[in-house]
């Protein structure tokens, strides 16, 4: 489905802002999250799944995208229990 490596990465890099930028909503915070705090956070997000993906030589295509994301998911979720 995904020919191309680069529209991985795209995807890769959209889920990391959308978790970051949800795992900071949730926050008590009455100024809201901060852009750049949001893009930091989506960054350590992007890279530690870009490990996940690029080192995963079991899973080829869209199921490594998948489980990358997922990955992501359970990275947001835990940042944020740990930070609250």
């Amino acid at each position: 489905m995904f020919s191309s490596r680069q529209t991985a990465l795209l995807i890769l890099a959209i889920t990391a802002v959308v978790c970051s930028r949800v795992m900071f909503s949730l926050f008590n915070d009455p100024e809201g999250p901060n852009l750049l705090v949001v893009m930091g956070m989506a960054a350590i997000l992007y890279f530690l799944s870009l490990a996940a993906y690029i080192y995963n030589p079991l899973e080829t295509g869209l199921k490594n995208l998948v489980l990358t994301i997922f990955i992501q998911v359970l990275l947001a979720t835990g940042l944020y229990f740990w930070l609250s």
